[in-house]
């Protein structure tokens, strides 16, 4: 079965992770980034090597971002990020192909398990199942 495998962030995050403190996490140094890099890296290598790893993906700072909308009258609507509105973002994803429920929550627990300074906030890992076009799972 196939499973979107989604961590999520903040603006501030991505400010405190370029060594800007914040009243949201305090401010990341090079040796914290080098050991959130290093623990990806090995993730992905062990989900390659065990054949789950379909995709995976960090994602730029929300200020990157460009929202696509519609505005009353039906026209494109384009706004840059950040979005006042919005406390947490997508920060990055796994697509996986795993053999039960049980195997991808035991990855989202050594996800949980990355580095970071401490003080800086904990967030779930989200784990979704991706309908095929028949609208089962894959």
């Amino acid at each position: 079965m196939k499973y979107l495998v989604m961590v999520q962030g903040a603006q501030a995050d991505y400010e405190a992770m370029s060594g800007k403190p914040n009243e949201h996490s305090p401010a990341w140094s090079e040796q914290d980034l080098q050991a959130m890099f290093s623990f990806m890296e090995n993730l992905n290598n062990d989900l390659a090597e065990s054949g789950e790893m379909v995709d995976g993906q960090g994602l730029t700072e929300p200020a990157q971002t460009r929202f696509v909308g519609r505005d009353k009258d039906g026209r494109p609507v384009v706004t840059d990020g950040p979005y006042g509105e919005t406390k947490e973002v997508l920060a990055g994803y796994w697509v996986l192909d795993c053999e039960s429920l049980e195997r991808v929550t035991e990855i989202a627990h050594r996800i949980m398990e990355c580095p970071q300074p401490a003080g800086a906030p904990d967030y779930p890992v989200v784990i979704r199942p991706i309908q095929d076009a028949e609208g089962g799972v894959c």
